[in-house]
């Protein structure tokens, strides 16, 4: 229960790694804002977590739904304390094929996302005395990829803001950190290849472990994160990645 009396939002929370965090800290005290554009998904978990949880239509590229979602929360619980900016989208495409919209879709939810909720909680944490911000960046945010080109600069981005804003806040005892997760088990691979099926055994040959993450092991660096045990990290990159970045391109 290291995460009792602690209050959060976590975008991106229908499913998937954001689900995941969820459970993780509703089931370690914290009570919990399900922020996401999936409603149905949403309120279901939100049901599933009982009265520790609940759901709110969240647009992470959108300036008022985020007022609106963090004063909710802070009616709600009666202050802010974590926020896991988690909410992402991925695109394939090779950079001479990739067009300024596609482009520009990424960007704003990934990038222009986790911008909007960090800058939105600051009054709030503050107001708290302090707390923790998780940016769910990527291996992509620490290494390139083909095809990822919007993908892989949001994720830059997201590193980049995260020791930006922790050097700011700091003083203000709200610490800032970014999380960097490999290849994980969920639906976003399958949904930007049109809801095909992928086959992932080629990439985990390339990966320590040899085998792709679940979310419940991001979920347990995120938790970590929330919590005071991390009372003295801010602005660093933890990476869950099963050995994904210990080797280099040349590997076969």
């Amino acid at each position: 229960m290291r995460l009792a009396g602690k209050t959060a939002l976590v975008t991106g929370a229908a499913r998937g790694q954001g689900a995941a965090a969820a459970r993780r800290m509703v089931a370690e005290g914290a009570r919990v804002m399900i922020a996401d554009i999936a409603d149905d998904g949403g309120k279901q978990l939100a049901d599933e977590l009982g009265d520790a949880a609940v759901f709110r239509h969240l647009d992470v590229t959108d300036e008022d739904d985020w007022s609106a979602a963090v004063a909710h929360a802070v009616e709600v619980f009666g202050s802010l304390n974590v926020l896991v900016n988690n909410a992402g989208i991925l695109h394939f495409s090779a950079l001479g094929s990739t067009t300024l919209a596609d482009y520009e879709r990424v960007v704003r939810v990934n990038q222009f996302g986790a911008f909007l909720g960090m800058r939105s909680v600051v009054e709030p944490m503050s107001a708290a005395g302090g707390g923790s911000i998780v940016n769910v960046s990527s291996v992509e945010g620490l290494a390139g990829m083909p095809f990822l080109v919007a993908y892989t600069a949001s994720k830059f981005a997201i590193r980049g803001m995260t020791k930006v804003a922790a050097l700011e806040l700091g003083e203000k005892g709200i610490r800032v950190n970014s999380v960097h997760p490999g290849m994980i088990d969920t639906d976003m691979v399958s949904d930007a290849m049109g809801g095909a099926e992928v086959d992932m055994s080629r990439l985990t040959r390339r990966v320590a472990l040899k085998r792709l993450g679940q979310p419940e092991e991001i979920a347990a660096v995120v938790a970590f994160l929330a919590s005071d045990d991390s009372s003295y990290c801010t602005g660093g990159e933890f990476v869950a990645d099963g050995g994904a970045t210990a080797t280099h391109a040349l590997k076969i």
